[in-house]
């Protein structure tokens, strides 16, 4: 089943967007693991919608409901099945869509896929609503890699064609991680921050959206992480990045740009930092062979601007068989990045989580 992800851990997200509630189960944990709750909800608040001007209106308070797993605040090595409620739904906004698909959006090749049976109510099953179970486990997987000294955070790098200062891949510390955490618009430079939140009001106001880029990074692995072929860490954090639905693609180290390089130029110098063998330079991202160097594992991921926008577009309507124009309704993102930043570091801390279990 697609929204089944196995590996040491095993994660299933479950629910619709304008279901009952989503949720997740995520198998494979530890017994005597302490979960801050409050820890958790904080990290949940990020991604939580209606809280910030760039965001939907619709609010949800994304507080989860913990149905095992959990007793007395630590892991009980039973899964870990927690429920979202959703609250605040206006399933008549997505009425037109069950005939008209919105261009960009799952609405048709679901319509294709489930036989027109799909749930077409905030997206349903394809919603990026379903990243806040994501980011329940993704929450869980930060705490406990943190009390091993892995420290995760990432930053809003680009919005549109406004970009942030990157990241210094070989000497990120955890405090630079941890404000970023902390910050409503995370940024390396808070001048950066207010003309790309000041670009996504301006496409607010013409009824478009932006999309933009996200660069995320782990700090504290020890060498050794992953496996060749099949099991390296960047297929482990690519499969689950791509379960945000606004993702559109995903680089490592110097990713894309390591095409343009000469060898003499990509490859980082092995040297002794002490017992500690580092390199001289980060293109690879903290990952040789699909194996952690114990170098800062840095990615990148591009978002899509919101498929759901206040402009007219041509579509087509399914029943009629015939041309159509579209003007979505209802509350969306006019940008998803500043929400997506939690869930890509989910993602991440899962994927390095399950390695770090396995080994």
């Amino acid at each position: 089943m697609s929204s089944i992800w196995r590996s040491r851990l095993g994660l299933s997200i479950f629910g619709q967007s304008h279901a009952a509630g989503i949720g997740m189960t995520l198998d494979g944990i530890p017994a005597g693991e302490s979960i801050d709750l409050d820890k958790l909800q904080a990290f949940l608040n990020r991604r939580a919608p209606g809280r910030f001007p760039w965001a939907t209106s619709r609010r949800e308070e994304d507080i989860p409901e913990f149905l095992c797993g959990l007793v007395d605040g630590k892991t009980c090595g039973a899964p870990i099945a927690a429920i979202i409620r959703n609250q605040n739904t206006r399933s008549s906004d997505y009425d037109q869509h069950r005939d008209m698909p919105r261009p960009g959006h799952a609405d048709y090749t679901a319509h294709i896929k489930y036989g027109g049976f799909n749930d077409i109510s905030g997206g349903g099953h394809f919603s990026g609503r379903l990243t806040a179970a994501l980011c329940i486990a993704g929450g869980i997987c930060l705490q406990i890699l943190e009390r091993r000294g892995i420290f995760i955070g990432a930053h809003i790098l680009s919005v549109g064609g406004i970009c942030d200062a990157v990241f210094d891949a070989e000497k990120i510390d955890a405090s630079t991680l941890s404000t970023l955490r902390e910050m409503d618009f995370p940024a390396l430079e808070h001048e950066n921050a207010s003309v790309m939140i000041r670009e996504i009001e301006t496409a607010k106001n013409a009824g478009d959206s932006l999309g933009g880029n996200i660069e995320c990074a782990a700090i504290g692995l020890p060498p050794g992480l992953g496996d060749p072929i099949f099991g390296g860490m960047e297929n482990r954090i690519s499969g689950l990045v791509f379960a945000i639905p606004a993702v559109r693609g995903i680089e490592f180290g110097a990713g894309f740009y390591a095409a343009q390089m000469l060898g003499s130029e990509h490859n980082d110098p092995f040297y002794w930092d002490g017992e500690t063998v580092k390199t001289r330079g980060n293109n690879h991202g903290g990952v040789l062979g699909g194996i952690t160097s114990g170098m800062p594992l840095v990615f990148r991921v591009a978002i899509k601007p919101t498929p759901s926008v206040g402009k007219k577009q041509e579509s087509v309507n399914l029943a009629r068989k015939e041309p159509a124009i579209l003007s979505v309704r209802g509350r969306h993102d006019p940008c998803i990045v500043p929400r997506a930043v939690p869930c890509v570091e989910a993602a991440l801390a899962i994927a390095v989580c399950d390695a770090l279990l396995e080994q």
